[in-house]
């Protein structure tokens, strides 16, 4: 799934990125995980990386570009 593909990918450009403080991270780091997990069904796997990025959407000390970044993969993966 192409919008699946780049959600991840879109993911592993955040934590590539050296200005991310490590809580955001963590938390980028367990919805592409979530995301990756195909022993579970596709939606469950969005609802898990959606619950994690919100967590810490609102995150004071999270870079201005990451935040638009994430709420970019939340709206793409809240569309499939």
């Amino acid at each position: 799934m192409k919008e699946l593909e780049e959600a991840i990918k879109n993911l592993s450009q955040i934590l590539e990125d050296r200005t991310v403080p490590r809580n955001i991270k963590e938390a980028v780091e367990r919805a592409k995980n979530a995301l990756e997990d195909e022993s579970k069904e596709l939606k469950v796997r969005i609802d898990a990386a959606i619950h994690a990025l919100e967590e810490v959407s609102n995150d004071p000390n999270m870079p201005i570009y990451t935040r638009t970044q994430i709420w970019s993969i939340v709206s793409l993966l809240e569309s499939i």
